[in-house]
Protein backbone atom coordinates (compact mmCIF):
# COMPACT_ATOMS: atom_id res chain seq x y z
CA UNK A 1 0.00 0.00 0.00
CA UNK A 2 1.32 3.44 -0.92
CA UNK A 3 0.90 6.33 1.48
CA UNK A 4 -0.21 9.84 0.56
CA UNK A 5 2.38 12.61 0.54
CA UNK A 6 1.25 15.77 2.30
CA UNK A 7 2.81 19.17 2.77
CA UNK A 8 2.82 20.54 6.27
CA UNK A 9 2.77 24.29 7.06
CA UNK A 10 6.28 25.23 8.16
CA UNK A 11 5.00 27.08 11.21
CA UNK A 12 3.38 23.85 12.40
CA UNK A 13 6.86 22.30 12.49
CA UNK A 14 8.97 25.30 13.52
CA UNK A 15 6.82 27.86 15.30
CA UNK A 16 9.59 30.43 15.70
CA UNK A 17 12.07 31.07 12.90
CA UNK A 18 15.07 32.04 15.05
CA UNK A 19 14.43 29.90 18.11
CA UNK A 20 13.18 26.79 16.36
CA UNK A 21 14.13 26.62 12.68
CA UNK A 22 17.55 28.26 12.89
CA UNK A 23 18.44 26.13 15.93
CA UNK A 24 17.27 22.99 14.14
CA UNK A 25 19.31 23.82 11.02
CA UNK A 26 22.37 24.51 13.17
CA UNK A 27 22.06 21.03 14.65
CA UNK A 28 21.26 19.41 11.30
CA UNK A 29 23.57 21.20 8.86
CA UNK A 30 24.01 17.94 6.91
CA UNK A 31 20.47 18.39 5.59
CA UNK A 32 21.81 21.44 3.77
CA UNK A 33 25.01 19.69 2.68
CA UNK A 34 22.95 16.99 0.98
CA UNK A 35 21.34 19.40 -1.48
CA UNK A 36 24.19 21.80 -2.30
CA UNK A 37 27.71 21.08 -3.47
CA UNK A 38 29.33 22.21 -0.23
CA UNK A 39 30.63 20.60 2.93
CA UNK A 40 29.54 23.02 5.64
CA UNK A 41 30.61 22.69 9.26
CA UNK A 42 30.80 24.63 12.54
CA UNK A 43 27.58 26.60 12.09
CA UNK A 44 27.13 29.36 14.64
CA UNK A 45 23.97 31.40 15.15
CA UNK A 46 23.36 35.12 15.54
CA UNK A 47 26.84 36.16 14.48
CA UNK A 48 27.35 39.92 14.58
CA UNK A 49 27.68 41.73 11.24
CA UNK A 50 27.97 45.37 12.20
CA UNK A 51 24.64 46.46 13.66
CA UNK A 52 22.97 43.26 12.43
CA UNK A 53 23.10 39.56 13.26
CA UNK A 54 23.44 36.78 10.71
CA UNK A 55 21.11 33.83 11.27
CA UNK A 56 23.92 31.32 10.76
CA UNK A 57 27.56 31.50 9.78
CA UNK A 58 29.17 28.19 8.80
CA UNK A 59 32.52 27.26 7.28
CA UNK A 60 33.14 25.59 3.95
CA UNK A 61 35.77 22.89 3.41
CA UNK A 62 38.46 25.57 3.15
CA UNK A 63 37.43 27.33 6.32
CA UNK A 64 35.85 30.29 4.53
CA UNK A 65 32.73 31.85 6.08
CA UNK A 66 29.36 31.01 4.53
CA UNK A 67 26.36 33.08 5.56
CA UNK A 68 22.92 31.49 5.86
CA UNK A 69 19.79 33.63 6.00
CA UNK A 70 16.49 31.95 6.89
CA UNK A 71 13.04 33.21 5.98
CA UNK A 72 10.07 30.92 6.57
CA UNK A 73 7.84 33.04 4.34
CA UNK A 74 7.83 34.60 0.89
CA UNK A 75 11.17 36.09 -0.09
CA UNK A 76 11.33 39.88 0.20
CA UNK A 77 13.63 42.78 -0.60
CA UNK A 78 14.55 43.30 3.05
CA UNK A 79 16.14 39.87 3.36
CA UNK A 80 17.88 40.21 -0.01
CA UNK A 81 19.43 43.44 1.24
CA UNK A 82 20.49 41.74 4.47
CA UNK A 83 22.23 38.96 2.56
CA UNK A 84 24.33 41.44 0.61
CA UNK A 85 25.13 43.41 3.77
CA UNK A 86 26.17 40.27 5.65
CA UNK A 87 28.25 39.02 2.74
CA UNK A 88 30.32 42.20 2.78
CA UNK A 89 30.49 42.49 6.58
CA UNK A 90 31.69 38.90 7.00
CA UNK A 91 34.02 39.01 3.95
CA UNK A 92 32.23 35.88 2.76
CA UNK A 93 32.19 34.48 -0.76
CA UNK A 94 29.09 32.30 -0.38
CA UNK A 95 25.55 33.17 0.72
CA UNK A 96 22.60 30.80 1.21
CA UNK A 97 19.04 32.13 1.40
CA UNK A 98 16.38 29.68 2.58
CA UNK A 99 12.75 30.70 2.01
CA UNK A 100 9.35 29.04 1.91
CA UNK A 101 8.23 30.78 -1.26
CA UNK A 102 10.77 32.37 -3.63
CA UNK A 103 9.33 35.25 -5.66
CA UNK A 104 10.20 35.37 -9.38
CA UNK A 105 11.94 38.74 -9.01
CA UNK A 106 14.23 37.34 -6.32
CA UNK A 107 15.00 34.26 -8.41
CA UNK A 108 16.05 36.67 -11.17
CA UNK A 109 18.07 38.76 -8.71
CA UNK A 110 20.03 35.78 -7.36
CA UNK A 111 20.63 34.52 -10.90
CA UNK A 112 21.99 37.96 -11.83
CA UNK A 113 24.22 38.07 -8.74
CA UNK A 114 25.73 34.71 -9.66
CA UNK A 115 26.38 35.91 -13.21
CA UNK A 116 27.72 39.31 -12.23
CA UNK A 117 29.92 38.74 -9.19
CA UNK A 118 32.67 36.43 -8.01
CA UNK A 119 30.57 35.40 -4.98
CA UNK A 120 28.30 32.35 -5.00
CA UNK A 121 24.61 32.68 -4.12
CA UNK A 122 22.11 29.92 -3.38
CA UNK A 123 18.34 30.37 -3.17
CA UNK A 124 16.65 27.35 -1.58
CA UNK A 125 12.99 26.53 -1.05
CA UNK A 126 12.13 24.93 2.29
CA UNK A 127 9.09 22.67 2.67
CA UNK A 128 7.93 20.17 5.27
CA UNK A 129 6.31 16.93 4.13
CA UNK A 130 4.89 13.80 5.67
CA UNK A 131 3.33 10.54 4.52
CA UNK A 132 -0.02 9.89 6.15
CA UNK A 133 0.56 10.30 9.90
CA UNK A 134 4.36 10.16 9.84
CA UNK A 135 6.61 12.71 11.50
CA UNK A 136 7.18 15.74 9.22
CA UNK A 137 10.46 15.73 7.28
CA UNK A 138 12.33 18.65 5.71
CA UNK A 139 12.43 19.03 1.92
CA UNK A 140 15.01 21.48 0.59
CA UNK A 141 15.07 22.32 -3.11
CA UNK A 142 17.73 24.38 -4.85
CA UNK A 143 15.94 27.05 -6.89
CA UNK A 144 19.06 28.94 -7.98
CA UNK A 145 22.71 28.14 -7.46
CA UNK A 146 26.07 29.12 -8.93
CA UNK A 147 27.44 27.34 -11.99
CA UNK A 148 30.33 27.66 -14.40
CA UNK A 149 27.81 28.27 -17.16
CA UNK A 150 26.25 31.11 -15.18
CA UNK A 151 29.63 32.72 -14.54
CA UNK A 152 30.43 32.41 -18.25
CA UNK A 153 27.12 34.09 -19.11
CA UNK A 154 28.03 36.86 -16.68
CA UNK A 155 31.39 37.38 -18.36
CA UNK A 156 29.73 37.57 -21.76
CA UNK A 157 27.19 40.12 -20.49
CA UNK A 158 29.98 42.16 -18.94
CA UNK A 159 31.93 42.08 -22.21
CA UNK A 160 28.84 43.19 -24.13
CA UNK A 161 28.16 46.04 -21.70
CA UNK A 162 31.79 47.15 -21.95
CA UNK A 163 31.60 46.97 -25.73
CA UNK A 164 28.50 49.18 -25.77
CA UNK A 165 30.19 51.80 -23.57
CA UNK A 166 33.34 51.87 -25.71
CA UNK A 167 31.41 52.11 -28.99
CA UNK A 168 29.20 54.94 -27.73
CA UNK A 169 32.30 56.87 -26.68
CA UNK A 170 33.89 56.17 -30.08
CA UNK A 171 30.82 57.45 -31.95
CA UNK A 172 30.59 60.54 -29.74
CA UNK A 173 34.10 61.58 -30.67
CA UNK A 174 33.61 60.72 -34.35
CA UNK A 175 30.44 62.83 -34.56
CA UNK A 176 32.20 65.74 -32.88
CA UNK A 177 34.79 65.68 -35.66
CA UNK A 178 32.22 65.02 -38.39
CA UNK A 179 30.15 68.08 -37.43
CA UNK A 180 33.21 70.25 -37.94
CA UNK A 181 33.62 69.03 -41.52
CA UNK A 182 30.19 68.15 -42.90
CA UNK A 183 26.48 68.51 -42.15
CA UNK A 184 25.76 64.95 -43.27
CA UNK A 185 25.47 63.40 -39.78
CA UNK A 186 24.86 66.66 -37.89
CA UNK A 187 21.52 65.51 -36.44
CA UNK A 188 22.62 61.99 -35.50
CA UNK A 189 23.21 60.91 -31.89
CA UNK A 190 25.86 58.43 -30.70
CA UNK A 191 24.77 54.81 -30.39
CA UNK A 192 25.97 51.65 -28.67
CA UNK A 193 25.65 49.65 -31.89
CA UNK A 194 28.29 48.85 -34.49
CA UNK A 195 26.86 51.14 -37.15
CA UNK A 196 25.57 54.68 -37.37
CA UNK A 197 23.90 56.30 -40.33
CA UNK A 198 21.71 58.95 -41.90
CA UNK A 199 19.40 59.11 -44.89
CA UNK A 200 20.89 59.74 -48.32
CA UNK A 201 17.76 61.72 -49.23
CA UNK A 202 15.77 58.79 -50.60
CA UNK A 203 13.83 56.38 -48.42
CA UNK A 204 15.84 53.20 -47.91
CA UNK A 205 19.22 54.65 -48.90
CA UNK A 206 21.60 55.56 -46.12
CA UNK A 207 25.13 56.82 -45.67
CA UNK A 208 26.41 54.63 -42.85
CA UNK A 209 29.53 54.30 -40.78
CA UNK A 210 30.38 50.72 -39.76
CA UNK A 211 32.66 49.70 -36.93
CA UNK A 212 34.42 46.51 -35.87
CA UNK A 213 37.07 45.71 -33.30
CA UNK A 214 40.01 46.46 -35.57
CA UNK A 215 38.57 48.01 -38.71
CA UNK A 216 35.88 50.38 -39.92
CA UNK A 217 33.97 51.22 -43.08
CA UNK A 218 31.81 53.82 -44.80
CA UNK A 219 28.99 52.75 -47.10
CA UNK A 220 25.89 53.57 -49.03
CA UNK A 221 23.36 50.98 -47.85
CA UNK A 222 20.40 50.23 -50.09
CA UNK A 223 17.37 48.62 -48.45
CA UNK A 224 13.92 49.83 -49.46
CA UNK A 225 12.14 47.35 -47.22
CA UNK A 226 10.40 43.98 -47.29
CA UNK A 227 9.56 42.39 -50.63
CA UNK A 228 11.44 45.12 -52.51
CA UNK A 229 14.53 43.07 -53.30
CA UNK A 230 14.29 43.70 -57.03
CA UNK A 231 13.96 47.43 -56.47
CA UNK A 232 17.11 47.39 -54.33
CA UNK A 233 19.01 45.52 -57.04
CA UNK A 234 17.75 47.91 -59.71
CA UNK A 235 18.99 50.95 -57.76
CA UNK A 236 22.32 49.23 -57.27
CA UNK A 237 22.63 48.51 -61.00
CA UNK A 238 21.82 52.12 -61.92
CA UNK A 239 24.63 53.32 -59.69
CA UNK A 240 26.96 50.53 -60.82
CA UNK A 241 26.57 51.73 -64.40
CA UNK A 242 28.54 54.81 -63.31
CA UNK A 243 31.13 52.86 -61.32
CA UNK A 244 34.15 54.25 -63.14
CA UNK A 245 33.07 57.89 -62.78
CA UNK A 246 32.01 57.43 -59.14
CA UNK A 247 35.34 55.85 -58.18
CA UNK A 248 37.21 58.58 -60.03
CA UNK A 249 35.46 61.25 -57.93
CA UNK A 250 35.88 59.16 -54.78
CA UNK A 251 39.60 58.84 -55.46
CA UNK A 252 39.82 55.14 -54.71
CA UNK A 253 38.26 51.80 -55.53
CA UNK A 254 34.98 50.85 -53.83
CA UNK A 255 33.46 47.47 -53.05
CA UNK A 256 30.25 47.03 -55.00
CA UNK A 257 28.32 44.38 -53.10
CA UNK A 258 25.06 43.23 -54.63
CA UNK A 259 24.77 40.77 -51.74
CA UNK A 260 23.19 37.95 -53.72
CA UNK A 261 20.65 36.02 -51.68
CA UNK A 262 20.02 39.01 -49.43
CA UNK A 263 17.50 41.80 -49.64
CA UNK A 264 19.90 44.74 -49.42
CA UNK A 265 22.90 45.95 -51.44
CA UNK A 266 25.75 48.24 -50.53
CA UNK A 267 28.67 50.22 -51.88
CA UNK A 268 31.43 50.48 -49.33
CA UNK A 269 35.00 51.37 -48.52
CA UNK A 270 36.75 49.38 -45.81
CA UNK A 271 39.16 51.32 -43.62
CA UNK A 272 42.04 49.28 -42.24
CA UNK A 273 43.47 51.99 -39.98
CA UNK A 274 41.84 50.43 -36.90
CA UNK A 275 38.63 49.96 -34.92
CA UNK A 276 37.04 50.60 -31.54
CA UNK A 277 39.25 48.06 -29.74
CA UNK A 278 42.41 49.90 -30.74
CA UNK A 279 43.78 52.20 -28.07
CA UNK A 280 41.94 55.50 -27.67
CA UNK A 281 45.13 57.34 -28.52
CA UNK A 282 44.65 55.93 -32.04
CA UNK A 283 41.00 56.94 -32.33
CA UNK A 284 41.64 60.46 -33.75
CA UNK A 285 43.50 58.90 -36.69
CA UNK A 286 40.65 56.42 -37.25
CA UNK A 287 38.00 59.15 -36.95
CA UNK A 288 39.86 61.35 -39.43
CA UNK A 289 40.02 58.55 -42.00
CA UNK A 290 36.35 57.61 -41.53
CA UNK A 291 35.05 61.16 -41.83
CA UNK A 292 37.23 61.97 -44.85
CA UNK A 293 36.14 58.81 -46.65
CA UNK A 294 32.49 59.55 -45.83
CA UNK A 295 32.78 63.05 -47.26
CA UNK A 296 34.33 61.62 -50.43
CA UNK A 297 31.69 58.89 -50.67
CA UNK A 298 28.83 61.38 -50.45
CA UNK A 299 30.51 63.69 -52.97
CA UNK A 300 30.97 60.81 -55.42
CA UNK A 301 27.48 59.32 -55.08
CA UNK A 302 25.22 62.32 -54.43
CA UNK A 303 24.93 63.48 -58.08
CA UNK A 304 23.89 60.00 -59.21
CA UNK A 305 21.50 59.48 -56.29
CA UNK A 306 19.73 62.73 -57.27
CA UNK A 307 19.22 61.38 -60.78
CA UNK A 308 17.49 58.19 -59.57
CA UNK A 309 13.84 57.95 -60.60
CA UNK A 310 12.12 55.88 -57.93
Amino acid sequence: MIGKLQRVPLRDVWKHEALDFTKWLQDNIDVLNEVIDLDLSNPESEQSAGAFSVDLVAEDESGNPVIIENQLEKSNHDHLGKILTYLVAMAAKTAIWIVSDPRPEHISAITWLNESSSANFYLLKMEAIKIDDSTPAPLLTVIVGPSEEGKDVGKVKKDIAERYIIRERFWTQLLDLSKQKTKLHANISPTKHNWLGTSAGINGLGFNYGLRKNEAQVELYIDRGKERDEENKAIFEKLFNHKEDIEKIFGNQLEWQKLEGKRACRIRKQIKVGGYRDGEEKWPQIHEAMVNYMISLEKALRPYIKKLRI
